[in-house]
């Protein structure tokens, strides 16, 4: 199924069945910040639609912002606890087997930036992919994690979500 394709099934769906955007949202959230899943998933493009659909549909914002918001911080805490987990081991599970060099250069992105590498890899796709699973692998503490975790997931998800929302609702009036 191409991109284009599984955009247009998906935001149908949420179109005829509003009801079901938030658990939809969530879904799309929790796989665009869930290691390795990420990397196959186009949920960024889906999000941003749907953003606009729930902008033009009178759809209420705040459920489904929040479900955004929930799924991102739930991926990215699954992908730190894969590495916490697998720890020296993650090279060997894909697409890390596959492409090593991900985790070298997830790991010096990490080594640079820290915490605030955590917080800024959110919002670059191959880097969302990976840095927090280095994060676990490197055993980083579990508090700053989460508050880099969580203030990126809210941030992440007003920037994928809002523009579509706003721009549509202000535009139909």
């Amino acid at each position: 199924m191409g991109l284009e394709h599984m955009t247009d099934t998906v935001v149908a769906f949420v179109r005829t069945h509003e009801m079901w955007a938030p658990p939809v949202v969530f879904l799309l959230a929790f796989g665009e910040s869930l290691a390795f899943l990420s990397l196959l998933l186009p949920a960024t493009v889906i999000l941003f639609a749907i953003g606009g659909l729930i902008g033009a549909s009178g759809v209420a914002f705040l459920p489904v912002w929040s479900a955004a918001v929930i799924g991102s911080i739930l991926g990215y805490g699954v992908s730190y606890w894969i590495g916490r987990y697998f720890k020296d081991d993650v090279h060997r599970i894909w697409p890390f087997s596959a492409h090593p060099e991900m985790l070298v250069r997830g790991r010096a992105f990490f080594e640079k930036y820290g915490a605030l590498g955590v917080f800024l890899g959110h919002f670059f796709g191959p880097l969302r992919a990976v840095v927090p699973v280095v994060a676990g692998m490197v055993a980083m503490p579990h508090l700053p994690f989460q508050v880099a975790n969580i203030a990126s997931s809210i941030l992440w998800s007003t920037g994928i979500l809002a523009p579509g929302f706003i721009g549509l609702k202000y535009w139909l009036g």
